[in-house]
């Protein structure tokens, strides 16, 4: 009997990781994985952070656990997945999300650390937390790795050239590791945000001058909320999205469109 189109969607038994999930986007994913039967760990750079959220989940009867990391130091991530072996031997679910974004302003005017920092952690961060599920997920049959990168890796955002060339390698990153883990039954995709109302995204969606010049190029001509993310994230780690793989799908109100 073919399993139903609802079971598609159950995460029961799945051990799931995000990262960036204290807050915004991936809060707000970490919430519905755990929601579909997930067991999530909750990864973000501050202890309390992710304490917060890891609660929350509990509180509304889903299986969570705080574990923090800084995605840009090398030694943060092989203790994280130490940890990871350590507690459970095995990993299923990889969310990418925790990203940096120090500078705002014209691209001539980006100085060293900027550029270090949002490379550290966008790139190399995103790489080696990837490699490391992988080598996990390619000893139990497999498992599924999303990205969270931005419709700034298509269209590069005003006054965030760092950030959206980064971004603009999280996609490539994601076809590269798709395309060479297929053979290790792993899967791996990337999530598109448009403009979305975020701590992280403050520096858009409160400055009305820079709104007004966005939302004219986004059809629904609005911002969007966290939790609008989160199904498209559910989708793609699901069993719902078996033969998806090396996709970017955007999520952005239609912004890529016009």
């Amino acid at each position: 009997m073919k399993e139903s189109a609802a079971n598609r969607f159950d995460l029961s038994g799945k051990l799931a990781l995000v990262t960036g999930a204290s807050r915004g986007i991936g809060e707000a994913i970490a919430r519905t994985l755990a929601a579909n039967g997930a067991e999530v760990i909750i990864s973000s750079r501050k202890a309390e952070g992710c304490e917060e959220a890891a609660g929350a989940i509990k509180d509304a009867g889903g299986k969570a656990v705080a574990m923090p990391c800084h995605i840009g130091e090398m030694e943060q991530i092989t203790a994280l997945f130490d940890e990871i072996r350590k507690r459970y031997g095995r990993l299923d679910i990889l969310v990418n999300n925790a990203a940096a974004n120090p500078y705002f302003g014209h691209i001539l005017d980006t100085d060293l650390n900027a550029f270090q920092k949002t490379v550290d952690v966008n790139i190399r961060g995103y790489f080696f937390m990837s490699v490391e599920a992988g080598k996990l997920m390619r000893e139990h049959d497999g498992g599924c790795i999303l990205n969270v990168a931005s419709i700034n890796g298509v269209v590069p955002g005003p006054m965030q050239g760092i950030y959206s060339i980064t971004k603009a390698a999280v996609i490539n990153m994601t076809k590269a590791f798709a395309r060479e883990c297929a053979d290790e039954n792993i899967r791996v995709n990337a999530l598109l945000p448009g403009i979305t109302e975020t701590r992280f995204a403050s520096a858009l969606t409160q400055n009305e001058n820079v709104l007004q010049q966005l939302l004219p190029h986004v059809p629904q001509n609005r911002v969007a909320e966290p939790d609008e993310m989160a199904g498209a994230a559910l989708y793609l780690v699901s069993d719902g999205a078996s033969y998806t793989t090396g996709t970017c799908m955007n999520v952005d109100g239609g912004y890529l469109t016009v």
